[in-house]
């Protein structure tokens, strides 16, 4: 606890592990290989890792900063830098709610495939005959639904016990084996017969198929994947206690999360090709293709069991982190204890994400803007909220807020080095807003009129 009583990390380390864990989650494990995979695999690594280490460390940074300089929820923080930009932090809250309401979805189909995987079902390389099994499934009324709150309650289970005793203790312990388990999978993928034709895939850029969708897909991944631009970085940089080391930690995390997809499109891509199955399956990849894969590699099935109890890990990292932002607001704007939050927004969250499931099955024909409820979920979060949350946050921090008072915090007023802070401040006044803007026009704006 801080001297305002409110709750802090208990070390470096456990906050490190679960900022990382916020941004390490699907986006790691099942998007970012098929976006790989869909955009010519290596060129799209480097536009990544470009974006990544511009625009990914200026906001992760920035982010940190105001959270731990305003130790407010989301909202809080941006009402404290100006009242007039509080919707902004409410854009944020909002933004994680609906994520973790379709997330937590996609999450219990994660459960439903590790038993799938136990019991044999996936013991077969027909790629046709595992896209029906996957499309009646998420098709079914029922089962999608029963898992949906499976994965919420064990996400609840971890928020209710806190920061510290609950969101820390977990992470500290899903983290390392999460590491444990991709670095077996990369490593059994890699030495696979064949495997040489996805490692050149995914390592050799081939820049003949560089264009701005791919820029585009590349900069939307950095948003997702790092948690940025739904208040995620800024409530959990709210709990930092003011010694600790903000530029550090904004590269730290970034590193994690990067290493983290790159070795899951280690684990994926060279057994992909080695194994003759196309890169380019989108999202099927996870569901469809990677079972085929391991139903054709020597001891598939305890690989396959490896790599969704690694997907499952890495989802309930990131959704305990979407939770915690909408917690953390209801906490300190309402008043609420910690337990009543948490089972109050877990009852409401599971119960939008019914619609999103069911609009893959018996509410199929319901359309809201020609898209069912999963979809429309997803483009919202995406194409809208997310950009403009990121477009906001470099606005305040840059201009509203300032670069020098960021600076200011961000180094303990002076007592930690921050050796790119100037590159850091003309990034995030200028070259941030311009290319996030760039994204929310193209994503939002065009798509639209």
């Amino acid at each position: 606890m801080n001297s305002n009583g409110r709750e802090q990390w208990g070390s470096k380390v456990g906050f490190l592990l679960a900022a990382a864990g916020s941004a390490v989650g699907l986006g790691n494990l099942w998007k970012f290989p098929y976006m790989a995979g869909k955009n010519g695999g290596g060129v799209f690594v480097v536009v990544y890792l470009g974006i990544l280490i511009t625009l990914g460390f200026t906001l992760m940074a920035g982010e940190l900063t105001l959270g731990r300089f305003t130790q407010l929820n989301a909202i809080g923080a941006y009402r404290k830098i100006s009242k007039k930009l509080t919707w902004v932090g409410a854009i944020g809250v909002f933004t994680a709610f609906l994520i973790l309401s379709f997330y937590s979805v996609i999450g219990g189909w994660v459960i439903n495939y590790i038993i799938k995987t136990c019991t044999g079902a996936l013991s077969t390389s027909d790629s046709a005959a595992l896209g029906d099994m996957f499309g009646q499934m998420i098709s079914d009324p029922v089962m999608p639904i029963i898992f949906h709150g499976v994965f919420m309650i064990a996400t609840l289970v971890i928020v209710l016990g806190g920061i510290g005793e609950g969101i820390e203790k977990a992470s500290k312990v899903m983290m390392p084996a999460l590491l444990v388990m991709i670095i077996a999978l990369a490593i059994r993928s890699v030495t696979l017969p064949g495997a040489e034709a996805g490692l050149e895939f995914f390592l050799k850029p081939d820049f003949s198929k560089l264009n701005g969708a791919l820029i585009l897909d590349a900069l939307g991944q950095v948003f997702f994947s790092l948690s940025l631009g739904m208040g995620i970085i800024i409530t959990y940089g709210s709990y930092l206690p003011k010694e600790e080391n903000i530029p550090q930690s904004a590269v730290y995390i970034p590193l994690i999360d990067t290493a983290v997809a790159l070795l899951a499109g280690f684990a994926i891509l060279p057994a992909v090709f080695a194994l003759g199955f196309e890169p380019t399956a989108g999202p099927g990849l996870m569901f469809i293709t990677l079972p085929a894969v391991f139903a054709k590699m020597p001891f598939g099935t305890f690989f396959g069991l490896l790599f969704f109890v690694l997907v499952l890990l890495a989802a309930l990292t990131s959704s305990i982190s979407l939770l915690e932002v909408c917690v953390s607001y209801v906490v300190d704007e309402w008043g609420w204890d910690r337990k009543k939050t948490t089972l109050t927004l877990g009852f409401v969250i599971f119960a939008v994400g019914v619609p999103a499931s069911l609009s893959l099955g018996p509410w199929a024909d319901i359309k809201i803007f020609g898209k069912g409820f999963f979809d429309l979920y997803d483009y919202v979060t995406q194409n809208i909220f997310l950009p403009l949350g990121g477009l906001m946050s470099c606005i305040t921090i840059g201009w509203v807020w300032g670069v020098d008072n960021a600076i200011k915090e961000a180094t303990n007023n002076g007592k930690v080095k921050f050796a790119l802070g100037k590159v850091w401040a003309f990034l995030i006044k200028y070259i941030a807003p311009l290319a996030i803007g760039k994204v929310f026009y193209d994503s939002f704006i065009v798509t639209l009129f």
